[in-house]
């Protein structure tokens, strides 16, 4: 009985403590980037996503835009092709782009929106390509196809 009573008081409190934020955010849009090297444990990867349904479910709209660094570096590897790095950022050459879109649209996009709504959340999977939402420019020649986001267009997620 007094576990219980404890943890009554101790949700209570988080409550309390969380009603500020909730009441500032609530109907606020936020983006949340999940890195690639956060998917690798799947219990984090299950609480993340627990957190973001809860999020919505109190009124704040979750953008996720998450990466995939581990996956790709994987698949990459599968198909024979070696990463190359320069200055910590991948070299991305045409064949690269491909898998790197598969990977990131094709197979973890999916599989966050999955398990979004396992959860018991809603989710839609987009990728930046899709509807023009996002415009870009080469960051630097010597890194290949790796651009800089120039302009987002949020007509699509808002």
């Amino acid at each position: 009985m007094d576990n219980n009573c404890n943890d009554k008081q101790f949700r209570a409190h988080v409550l309390a403590e969380a009603l500020p934020y909730i009441q500032d955010y609530t109907h606020k849009v936020i983006v949340v980037k999940y890195g690639g090297n956060a998917m690798i444990n799947d219990e984090l990867k299950n609480s993340v996503m627990r957190d973001i349904v809860l999020l919505n479910l109190i009124g704040v709209k979750v953008v996720l835009v998450h990466g995939g660094g581990p996956e790709i570096s994987e698949m990459l590897k599968k198909v024979g092709k070696e990463s190359v790095f320069i200055d910590g950022l991948r070299y991305t050459d045409e064949e690269t782009v491909e898998i790197v879109r598969m990977v990131l649209a094709g197979k973890i996009n999916k599989s966050l929106v999955n398990l979004i709504e396992r959860i018991g959340g809603k989710a839609i999977g987009l990728c930046g390509i899709d509807g023009h939402m996002l415009k870009c420019e080469t960051a630097d020649p010597k890194l290949g196809y790796v651009g800089k986001i120039t302009e987002v267009d949020t007509k699509i997620i808002t």
